[in-house]
């Protein structure tokens, strides 16, 4: 079987055969009791029995033809695939006293696939566990979340709850590779993964093949276990540094965070990890999916700061609609107070509305800053709602350092989050706002302050339930605009995440962007372009790019190239004085920029992400970049020489499809010719231009 199983793969892989047509499935088996999920890529085989209750019976990736669950080659319990914690008892769904099977149902999902469903009753009649599998066409990969019913007639409280449990494993554990922040950094097997571990790859150091493990609770609220040594994975909420809290009233039910798990293999064409997982997220968990066209962004933050007015904007606006540009943002400082949209009449005489007209007659859309929960006191919803205010351990009123001063931190587990879901809601329908960048600190400052929400007579019954329910307070303030603007980007920012350069799956869920960084690019020995590519590339195997605004890069800072060729790596965000650009470099971000939105309206380079050169941690003396490709070949590749000295770079893509390709310079402006795909495999040679410090490719079938 494993023989038929290679065959296909080498046929289907070498093809690289259109994903679009694996088709997802449920199958029930004929004693009811066992189910398969899956498509031409993974099959995953759940079954019921009374003896031994929920329990994943094989996991196979039908590209290599192994099953996870035996190929540590030795005997091992199968997993508890889920539990929790509930009045002082353990509740696990492989137990044969835990629960009853109930009913099972199939429903479709989007994107395109399939979702089982199995509804368990627990024997002792407190709880309704139903536990979803889906699984997407075109992706190796199974997601899956629970959903828990309180039945009794008094409230409980959930903790330890582990939404994902199943002894996987590519090889026995003196061959296995763990890989942790966003499955990159190589580390022991035995492993907890926390905040900055949205991913973590585990793999065969002899077949290459493993699996990607993806926890999607949000910030700090996630943990996985890499079991022991080799012995599985658990994909769960935190016990300790965030320990997970939620009371549960009689009749309600709190759906879990998911996980998902992909099946990768090395070098085995969209089998490869830099295909699969950037197709998978972008089109799975991200909010827009993979239709999704990134606009590219004007910040006024820097070097404006607050002191942003209406001269400044009225010779900043042309210069940006030049370049190229779709959205121009004003950060903070166009309004009076944090928590309020009454406008700034010092910085804008004449309030907003002709800031509005100028920026669409310019052809782009209007962006602002808002701080969420990080508010004046003197708001008037301060003064008439002071206790929903958080407070520390000691009682006394949270209150948060901001560069406009000491601001309050209002509880997102009160009524707040709907008198803020609200203020946003307005300013986009009264502005027609784009783009929301919502910041500040909610459950964690990400420099230094105490965590969560100690008040009584909030949602949350203790401090550590604060935790979850202020991050469900974030998600629900982001429902409710969507509901009314279901187009808006909304940006969640690392601050309002609450960890320096974080971005998760559970972000991704509340918002559709996240500014990741404020990296400091105020001079050309500034941290700049280089450490913006090292954010990107470590979080590039994990996180769609585009999705990551990495702040703040500034146009005007010399070389102006380097600075372009890094924004089109990611969600492309600008900021600087644009009026110290000459015109020729205006008309070249115009040029250029251009030329990648149509590349980017064609092409789905959203399908793929190949860090290149020396790119774990980029270097003055050595070269990187990156290449982003569609499923056809088509794409683009940005090679950064820095101050290697070269003036070639040999580019090689293990990867690449079959085919013959046209190659051309976007900035030395010459066609290199015709190569096919083994050429790629192989290296294709590319000459680097004198006259900058960046070549880019397009590649064009």
């Amino acid at each position: 079987m494993r023989l038929i199983y290679g065959i296909l793969a080498v046929l289907m892989m070498s093809t690289f055969a259109n994903a679009q047509d694996q088709a997802a499935y449920v199958r029930p088996g004929a004693d009811g009791k066992s189910w398969t999920i899956g498509n031409d890529l993974v099959e995953r085989e759940v079954r019921f029995e009374a003896k031994a209750g929920l329990y994943t019976a094989a996991w196979r990736s039908k590209v290599t033809g192994t099953d996870f669950l035996t190929a540590a080659g030795h005997d091992r319990s199968r997993g508890k695939e889920f539990s929790f914690l509930a009045g002082g008892k353990e509740y696990a769904g492989a137990s044969s006293t835990g629960f009853d099977l109930e009913s099972t149902s199939t429903v479709e999902t989007s994107p395109a696939g399939k979702s089982l469903r199995i509804v368990l009753r627990s024997r002792d009649g407190k709880f309704l566990v139903t536990a979803h599998y889906a699984v997407y066409a075109g992706h190796p990969v199974v997601r899956k979340w629970i959903d828990i019913k309180n039945l009794g007639a008094s409230a409980t409280v959930l903790a330890h709850l582990v939404f994902e449990a199943v002894n996987l494993a590519p090889a026995p554990p003196e061959d296995l590779q763990v890989s942790a922040f966003y499955g990159v950094e190589p580390r022991e097997i035995f492993y907890t993964g926390r905040v900055d571990d949205p991913a973590i790859t585990v793999r065969s150091s002899r077949s290459s093949e493993g699996f990607i493990v993806m926890n999607e609770a949000p910030g700090y609220l996630k943990r996985t276990e890499m079991v022991n040594w080799g012995d599985g994975l658990e994909a769960m909420y935190d016990t300790d540094l965030f320990p997970f809290e939620r009371a549960l009233a009689p009749q309600e039910t709190f759906t879990s965070a998911k996980s998902s798990v992909a099946f990768f293999h090395d070098g085995d064409g969209r089998a490869d990890p830099h295909w699969l997982m950037p197709s998978y997220t972008s089109e799975v968990l991200m909010k827009k999916g993979a239709a999704y066209q990134p606009p590219w962004i004007f910040n006024t933050w820097e070097p404006f700061y607050r002191g942003i007015n209406l001269a400044a904007v009225k010779e900043l606006v042309p210069i940006a609609s030049r370049m190229g540009l779709d959205i121009f943002t004003i950060d903070d400082g166009w309004q009076a107070e944090y928590g309020e949209n009454v406008i700034n009449t010092e910085a804008f005489p004449n309030g907003l509305d002709e800031v509005v007209k100028m920026v669409e007659s310019h052809q782009m859309r209007l962006g602002l800053w808002v701080p969420l929960a990080a508010i004046s006191t003197k708001t008037a919803v301060y003064r008439e709602h002071p206790e929903w205010v958080e407070r520390e351990a000691s009682g006394k009123p949270k209150f948060t350092s901001a560069v406009a001063g000491q601001s309050a931190v209002m509880c997102l587990a009160t009524p707040y989050r709907k008198v803020a879901a609200r203020r946003i809601s307005e300013l986009i329908t009264r502005y027609h706002l784009k783009y929301v960048k919502i910041d500040l600190t909610t459950v964690f400052n990400a420099y230094g302050e105490s965590p969560g929400c100690h008040a009584p007579g909030h949602d949350h019954k203790t401090w550590a339930e604060s935790l979850d329910r202020i991050y469900e307070g974030i998600q629900d303030v982001t429902d409710t605009i969507y509901r009314e603007h279901p187009d808006v980007l909304l940006d969640l920012t690392f601050e309002l995440w609450g960890q320096k350069h974080v971005i998760d799956y559970g972000l991704l869920a509340a918002g559709d962007l996240d500014w990741l960084s404020n990296d400091d690019d105020s001079t050309p020995q500034s941290a700049g372009p280089r450490q913006a590519r090292t954010l990107l590339y470590l979080r590039s195997l994990a996180i769609p790019v585009e999705t990551m605004l990495i702040g703040n890069l500034r146009a005007p800072t010399s070389p102006v190239d380097e600075r372009l060729a890094t924004a089109m790596g990611s969600g492309p965000l600008f900021l600087g004085d644009l009026r110290k650009l000459t015109p020729a470099e205006q008309d070249l971000y115009g040029e250029k920029v251009r030329w990648f939105k149509t590349l980017r309206a064609g092409t789905a380079i959203n399908q793929s992400f190949f860090p290149l050169g020396h790119w774990m941690q980029p270097q003055a003396a050595a070269w990187d970049g990156f290449a982003r490709l569609s499923q056809s070949g088509n794409g683009m590749v940005s090679l950064f020489k820095n101050e290697s000295g070269l003036d070639r770079i040999t580019v090689k893509l293990p990867v690449f499809p079959d085919g013959t390709y046209r190659v051309r310079t976007i900035m030395g402006g010459q066609t290199l010719g015709e190569f096919t795909g083994e050429q790629f495999r192989q290296g294709v040679e590319v000459p680097l231009p004198s006259n900058y410090k960046v070549e880019i490719l397009e590649i064009q079938k």
